[in-house]
């Protein structure tokens, strides 16, 4: 599939387009960085990464009570907000309409693309362990975590982008760019993650640290907290470089537009590492320089892009069904 329009859709033309103009202002609200690579696409699989952003966006947002990603809260409602969730998209998955932009647009990109109802609901189940105050033991945990609000994404991602769904070794690819954004997006978000009373760093890894439950944020165990943040920054470094190599399997612009998103968003957890003890002084961010820089440098790397790697043994792998 090239086009929207070769798939049927329950959904007009003119309907289409609207959920199309909604997910739009979606991701330039929700996210520069995204917003900016997804330009770098062809017509049609910039407007399926869109629907599928805005859905992503909009269950994120429901289930943390937050606007566009920000000013995250404790919620009330967890379980019911949940079930709204499921309930949503399930509707939109069946053909039905259910009067939210995000949702439906959600079915229309599933639909044209062939997404498993169990890859979302993969990432509803990742939203259902913050809803129960979940928080991870060991770095195996942490993995698992990340798959589900993020590694999902960019398997879903993938096919929206046109890799066949057999093709194993490029989904773990695309996992991996999931799990690298979502690695950087726990070391930048710690402060905000306590205020809002959840803790992504494994026990495991702050009792090797010394640090009592729930402590972390105090000023006296700060530097060891950077210590745990550079080696999600190292972790994320890793996945991002393995993802890397899934490009060779994308089309030009899909790959440019994957390259230009991996270095930007990587940059937000080398500036992390870098930070050190500062990094939560102020929200750490790409400026719009440095996103330009990179879809100029992605340009070149997906030009010049060689064949896939081998992919490491060491790396976490997405579970199988």
């Amino acid at each position: 599939m090239t086009d929207a329009e070769e798939s049927p859709s329950p959904v007009r033309e003119g309907g289409r387009a609207a959920l199309v103009e909604a997910a739009r202002l979606s991701i330039a609200r929700g996210s520069k960085s995204f917003g900016m690579a997804s330009t770098l696409f062809d017509r049609a699989t910039r407007e399926r990464a869109w629907l599928l952003y805005a859905w992503c966006r909009a269950s994120d947002d429901l289930a943390d009570g937050q606007e566009m990603g920000h000013n995250m809260q404790v919620v009330a409602d967890p379980a019911a907000r949940l079930a709204k969730i499921r309930e949503r998209t399930a509707a939109a998955l069946a053909g039905e309409t259910t009067g939210d932009p995000a949702f439906d647009g959600f079915g229309v990109v599933a639909r044209e693309c062939a997404i498993p109802e169990r890859l979302a609901q993969d990432l509803i189940d990742g939203f259902a362990l913050d809803a129960e105050g979940w928080r991870p033991r060991s770095e195996d945990d942490l993995f698992r975590y990340c798959y589900h609000v993020a590694g999902a994404v960019g398997v879903m991602m993938a096919l929206v982008m046109g890799v066949s769904p057999d093709d194993e070794a490029t989904l773990d690819r695309a996992c991996d760019l999931g799990l690298a954004f979502q690695l950087a997006n726990i070391a930048r978000d710690i402060c905000e993650d306590d205020a809002a009373g959840r803790c992504y760093l494994p026990t495991e890894w702050l009792a090797e640290m010394d640090i009592p439950p729930g402590e972390h944020m105090k000023t006296a165990y700060r530097k060891r907290l950077a210590v745990l943040a550079q080696r999600l920054a190292r972790l994320a470094a890793d996945y991002e470089a393995s993802a890397r190599f899934g490009a060779a399997a994308l089309p030009f612009r899909s790959a440019w537009a994957v390259l230009a998103a991996a270095g930007i968003y990587g940059d937000i957890a080398r500036e992390v590492a870098k930070q050190g003890e500062h990094a939560w002084d102020h929200r750490v961010h790409t400026s719009k320089a440095a996103k330009l820089g990179w879809v100029v440098k992605a340009g070149w790397q997906a030009l010049t892009r060689g064949g896939a790697s081998t992919r490491s043994p060491k790396l976490w792998t997405r579970p199988r069904r």
